[in-house]
């Protein structure tokens, strides 16, 4: 074991992949004194046992940005450090065994090309041609990576250490972190004892949580949550094959099954529907290298399929049968940055089987944020502070956690929602709308209702490419809200209450708008990056002189929540959590004051209550604040209720609703609604990386108050002018959907690709938003173009607005 030094800059827990990653780029970007420490030997958690394959395409734009790295990055290190890491671009093909399989891999290509990967459709014939062991008789077509490859997960881990011992780091094989020592939000020193009894304690300024299926354990131990679990993860090796050449990877997810050579011999892998988790009762301390017991039985169904799948496995014998563990998360997606609750608390971990591809991305994108102090670029998907609170539960990770690696391989259909582990975060109405035949959604744990089904129909979701069951029925949603009026629970929303002497100047230091607004009014604003980007999209009621209520989207309440705690300096507020404290009923559509006027004597004529204002109002024999503000682009209210009068407040307002066309909506009509105004999605439409400007929210910004975050990057993009701008399509065709991701091409050439999409059923077709180069141009010529929107690899014909196709003026909002 190195000597260990009495002080570090940062200190790396876990020697995997995903550790010898972090400490190879933080001493990559001129950090000497990093220290890594391994219980074990570096590689014995999860690395070693690795399939060692590595994939470009991933869901989104910077998580492929993020693969390609790393594919990179392998291709060089060898030379580096003279480490063999195995990679091999060998390529991949994934095949379609259905016509809905073959739809979501035709949309994977348009997205693919969208992000600059290459990528072929190819039919039934063409997989022949390159994989010729496969049984082609029920192969629809499939998708083939030329620069797909595969690698040696171990070497690739040594290989990334050696790398940053040149540069300086410590890495401590069979040494442990035991303890922290903590003063307020900050980690200040690690304890460390080591196997030959010596131990020590190490003064840091940062520490980094890489330790994989104990990543969970480790986090408690440094005060913060880290979801993950642990589940068996199998796979078989053969004995050789005579004759067995390279092959690409090949993927048959609809058996659940990929197929690696390697060496003469075919690995068969398998994510199956329903998985085992372990390590529920904890780790043993002495697990190194291990593997868990075999399971024929579990694997067997797995096995008859690929027997049929690749003949020649029926002749081979098998070498090998492995099972060891994986780490899953409850989204599958890995955990990384700045943990919530802590200002110098980092981890990268719970990478759901694609540790190797990613970790050289994770590593360098987690790694520049640390010397920066800000995100590279957007890493929402994976940023830690998605999680809420409750999904650390050890039961609901139990039960999660059987779905989740399954999930790897089933069919990602849009709108699908996780099974397992639900009924946890309820709102006051949630019993009522169960009643009149709600069909509940997942986010953060909250059930919402996404959609109602009308009476003799399924509550279930029938998933599908295509128009699913509800599409109807959402259709009859958005009409209500159109035309008379609708009602849907918005509780689940994050409430955020900032109070205190310095409540104003706090939040104007935060927000691009101004805050310095009389009681009971709302005002619309984000919160902004150093360089103009947006990272948070709300709405701040001024309740009093000291307090504000800041409303955030339920995904990002949390991160919103880090993002003014981290801010708030030495403002004299208090930042309380008041989600669960109110019920939210929003009363939305041309009969929404007619119907809001029956059952409460309050006054809500523009005169009292213009658009923007909130006012504390009597309804039925309850009290309410209504918030007249929309997201769905009506005339309408939210209404916040007390939770303990929210369900007499549901009920009076459901028996008055018969005489004024009331109608029960729910999320995915709030979607599509939002969506024919051109309202921004948080997450999808406006990201860190987007700048205010160019997202069309400039006025939203006031850059004549006093300094705030972001100011100066305001003021420079307007001296500057915009180098893209966010449009608004609308398919001509009203048959083909659009959800996100899909190219958008200007002229015939893919210029970007659409940040959201959802159908108008009022406007009669699919709507999608999306980002246009736009350097040098103004907004006529941009809209003088000639746009089509790929779907599937149809180009189908779009038209164009920058203006919201939908009451453009705002004139309904604001009647």
């Amino acid at each position: 074991m190195p000597h260990l030094p009495a002080h570090a800059r940062a200190v790396i827990i876990g020697g995997g992949v995903i550790g010898c990653s972090v400490a190879y780029h933080l001493t990559k970007l001129g950090w000497k004194d990093v220290v890594l420490l391994e219980r074990k030997q570096l590689t014995s958690g999860t690395t070693w046992h690795a399939a060692g394959l590595i994939a470009q395409l991933r869901a989104t734009a910077n998580m492929t940005k993020l693969a390609k790295y790393s594919q990179e990055l392998y291709g060089a290190l060898e030379a580096e450090t003279g480490v063999a890491t195995g990679f091999k671009r060998v390529g991949s093909i994934t095949v379609a065994l259905t016509g809905e399989r073959m739809e979501e891999l035709a949309r994977s290509a348009g997205m693919a090309r969208a992000f600059g990967v290459e990528i072929e459709e190819i039919g039934p014939d063409d997989i022949g041609r390159r994989y010729a062991h496969l049984n082609r008789e029920d192969v629809v077509g499939g998708v083939y990576l030329p620069k797909d490859g595969q690698g040696d997960p171990g070497n690739i881990a040594l290989a990334l250490a050696k790398g940053a011992r040149q540069r300086g780091a410590v890495i401590a094989e069979r040494t442990k972190a035991t303890g922290v020592t903590r003063t307020g939000r900050r980690i200040t020193g690690v304890d460390w004892q080591a196997e030959d009894g010596s131990q020590g304690h190490i003064a840091c300024e940062h520490v980094i949580n890489c330790a994989g299926m104990w990543g969970r354990e480790v986090g408690a131990m440094l005060g913060t949550d880290v979801p993950l679990h642990a589940c068996e993860h199998f796979y078989i090796v053969s004995e050789p094959i005579a004759g067995l050449s390279e092959l690409p990877v090949l993927r048959v997810p609809d058996e659940c099954a990929y197929y690696k050579e390697d060496a003469g011999k075919i690995l068969l892998g398998a994510f199956e529907p329903v998985s085992k988790p372990w390590g529920m009762a904890g780790i043993p301390d002495s697990f190194e290298f291990d593997q868990l017991p075999e399971d024929f039985d579990h694997f067997e169904p797995i096995l008859e399929q690929a027997v049929n799948r690749l003949p020649m496995l029926a002749e081979a014998g098998i070498h090998t049968f492995f099972n060891g563990p994986e780490s899953f998360t409850p989204d599958d997606a890995y955990h990384l940055g700045l943990c919530p609750g802590m200002d110098n608390v980092w981890v990268a971990a719970g990478f759901n089987s694609v540790g190797i591809q990613s970790a050289g991305g994770a590593g360098m994108a987690l790694a520049d944020w640390m010397g920066s102090g800000e995100k590279p670029f957007d890493l929402g998907d994976v940023e830690i502070a998605r999680m809420a609170p409750v999904q650390n539960n050890r039961h609901y990770l139990f039960e999660r956690s059987k779905e989740t690696l399954g999930l790897l391989y089933a069919d990602h259909f849009p709108f699908r929602q996780k099974a397992t582990a639900r009924g946890i975060r309820r709102t006051p109405f949630h019993a009522h709308l169960a009643a009149e035949g709600a069909v509940f959604g997942e986010l953060a744990g909250w059930e919402r209702a996404n959609w109602f089904a009308r009476d003799g129909q399924a509550r279930d979701y029938e998933y599908s490419w295509k128009r699913q069951n509800f599409f109807d029925n959402v259709a009859d949603e958005v009409a209500a809200v159109r035309s008379s009026v609708g009602m849907y629970d918005m509780t689940s929303f994050g409430k955020l209450r900032v109070e205190g002497p310095d409540a104003e100047a706090f939040l104007n230091h935060v927000c691009g708008n101004d805050m310095s607004v009389p009681a009971g009014r709302i005002v619309y604003t984000q919160f902004l990056n150093a360089r103009g980007g947006i990272e948070a999209d709300v709405t701040v009621t001024r309740l009093s002189e000291t307090a504000y209520l800041v409303v955030t989207p339920a995904a990002s309440r949390l991160a919103d929540e880090t993002w003014l705690r981290r801010h708030q300096g030495e403002n004299r507020a208090t930042i309380t959590d008041m989600t669960a404290a109110e019920g939210v009923l929003a009363v939305m559509g041309p009969n929404a004051r007619t119907l809001l006027q029956s059952v409460s004597p309050n006054d809500f004529s523009n005169a009292i209550n213009p658009f923007g204002t909130a006012q504390e109002i009597e309804i039925g024999l309850g009290l309410a604040r209504a918030h007249r503000v929309s997201y769905v682009g009506e005339l309408g209210w939210e209404l916040y209720v007390s939770s303990d009068m929210a369900a007499h407040v549901f009920e009076t307002l459901r028996a008055a609703g018969a005489d004024h066309g009331l109608k029960l909506c729910g999320m995915h009509m709030m979607d599509c609604a939002r969506i024919e105004k051109a309202f921004r999605h948080f997450g999808h439409d406006i990201t860190c990386e987007d700048h205010v400007l160019e997202a069309g929210l400039g006025f939203a910004v006031k850059s004549a108050k006093p300094a705030f975050i972001g100011r100066d990057a305001v003021l420079r993009k307007k001296e500057a002018g915009l180098d893209r701008r966010l449009l608004q399509f609308r398919l001509t065709d009203p048959e083909p959907l659009l959800y996100h991701n899909e190219p958008i091409l200007r002229d015939g050439k893919i210029v970007g690709y659409l940040s959201s999409g959802a159908y108008g059923h009022h406007l009669g077709g699919a709507i999608g938003l999306g980002y246009v180069p736009c350097a040098g141009e103004s907004a006529a010529e941009v809209k003088a173009s000639r746009y089509e929107i790929d779907v599937a690899g149809q180009r189908v014909p779009a038209e164009v607005s920058l203006r919201p196709m939908y009451d453009p003026g705002n004139d309904r909002m604001r009647a």
